[in-house]
């Protein structure tokens, strides 16, 4: 996995560039701003992309607008927000893009080894996001929609899935069995409207579906 990391503060750009390379991931570059975020997108094609929302020169959001500038240009590139902040309104128009996006808070990961598992799963083409931001995303003005269809424990899991979680995870989580999770999962697909296809992304279909409902 080649990735590219743009993180304005050095200390936490190289340590987290040392961390990654020692997990046996390509740190192709990281840079310290949005401009040089682009051309290292450009040069070095990466599986995903880490960037912090605030980047030099304002220090506000110029990095979440090179992210959507990046999912514009270059599609194939995951890109995983790592930020201390919630931005909303940008991450939903990163959401709305091709498959390939996660959004993790600095203070809650504590673990490396997850860190990399989302990444993997954002290069993969799926997300991975933090709960917090999955929470502050649903909290907005919400209104009648298909959503309203689904039980209360159909939508756990399908915030359960926002984040990433696989089935298992999510069985764990709930102590329930995979199977029970599995038909909860079927569930949601036939609610939402969203029959098998060749293409196989129902998950991320239905994760947008519900993010696009209730922003």
């Amino acid at each position: 996995m080649r990735v590219v990391i743009a993180e304005d503060s050095a200390l936490l750009r190289d340590g987290l560039a040392q961390l990654l390379q020692l997990r046996g991931v390509e740190v192709a570059a990281a840079v310290g701003d949005a401009d040089a975020l682009l051309s290292a997108v450009v040069e070095h094609r990466p599986d995903v992309a880490v960037v912090d929302i605030r980047l030099p020169p304002t220090q506000t959001d110029e990095g979440i607008r090179a992210a959507v500038r990046l999912r514009k240009e270059h599609p194939g590139t995951g890109v995983l927000i790592f930020s201390q902040y919630v931005e909303t309104t940008y991450a939903t128009q990163l959401l709305g893009e091709p498959a390939g996006f996660g959004y993790l808070l600095k203070e809650r990961v504590v673990d490396i080894g997850e860190f990399v598992d989302a990444m993997e799963r954002v290069a993969g083409g799926g997300t991975a996001l933090d709960p917090e931001v999955v929470a502050q995303l649903f909290g907005a003005s919400r209104r009648a929609t298909a959503l309203d269809r689904l039980t209360p424990r159909e939508r756990e899991v399908l915030a359960l899935m926002a984040e990433g979680r696989t089935n298992h995870a999510i069985a764990t989580a709930f102590t329930v069995s995979e199977r029970a999770v599995e038909k909860h999962i079927a569930n949601i697909f036939s609610k939402l409207d969203l029959p098998p296809s060749e293409t196989g992304h129902r998950r991320v279909l239905a994760v947008l579906r519900y993010l696009d409902a209730v922003s």
